[in-house]
């Protein structure tokens, strides 16, 4: 579907990617953060993931006038989606822009994801979520160490750009912080091999994007995702 905004994709793309949004709520525990996760039913997109509430952008989520900015319309787009996989309602303001996800350019289906993060109000609480059980079986209030526990102990499956955000929230102790703190990065990804066959997702700022060679010494901005060691998140000079 051809939109009136502007998608960031790769230059000629073989599969144009499909703009989607993704809203990551938030609320504070009693020692730490949590984040609403939930369980993608097998026939969805990144089925039977561990994932946040979002979906792809449609034509109704452009605001008229917003044109081609697709800040307004991702937005919207997430604020429709966690109403409809989880009934929650949130106001289009209170999203705030945390990153944006590029796959490679030869994925079977490619998404360009604006992440948000955005605070849950007390109505938002375990009794008021009601699940679309078409497309999500669970959801969990789970601070991101323990999602990032399951993870590493096979209990959960969830996506690169799941597990990167998790490990950005680990450092906050609450969420005023990590509001506060939002400065969007992005995440246009390239993927490499290491010699030992892990694969290893390349961003922008890492000594061998450009170049899909992990073995170039310098600055680290890379997931490696190593099945027998576990999946590491480095960011560094």
């Amino acid at each position: 579907m051809d939109l009136p905004i502007d998608v960031i994709d790769h230059p000629a793309p073989e599969r144009p990617a499909e703009p989607a949004a993704t809203v990551v709520l938030l609320r504070d525990g009693a020692d730490e953060i949590e984040v609403l996760m939930i369980h993608r039913g097998a026939e969805t997109a990144f089925g039977g993931m561990w994932a946040f509430p979002g979906g792809t952008i449609e034509a109704g989520d452009v605001p008229a006038g917003t044109e081609p900015d697709p800040l307004p319309a991702a937005r919207r787009a997430a604020v429709r989606e966690t109403r409809e996989e989880v009934g929650l309602e949130l106001a289009e303001a209170s999203l705030v822009y945390w990153s944006h996800w590029l796959p490679p350019d030869d994925s079977r289906r490619r998404f360009s994801t604006w992440f948000f993060v955005a605070e849950a109000g007390e109505h938002h609480a375990d009794e008021h979520v009601t699940l679309d059980t078409g497309e999500v079986h669970e959801h969990r209030w789970l601070a991101p160490a323990n999602a990032l526990a399951m993870q590493a102990s096979g209990k959960a499956l969830i996506a690169p750009p799941t597990f990167v955000t998790l490990e950005q929230l680990v450092r906050y102790g609450d969420v005023t912080s990590v509001l506060g703190s939002a400065e969007p990065q992005q995440f246009a990804t390239e993927i490499a091999y290491a010699p030992d066959g892990a694969r290893i997702c390349l961003w922008h700022g890492d000594a061998g994007y450009g170049l899909a060679d992990p073995m170039v010494q310098g600055p680290r901005r890379r997931l490696v995702m190593d099945e027998s060691a576990g999946w590491r998140y480095l960011d560094h000079g």
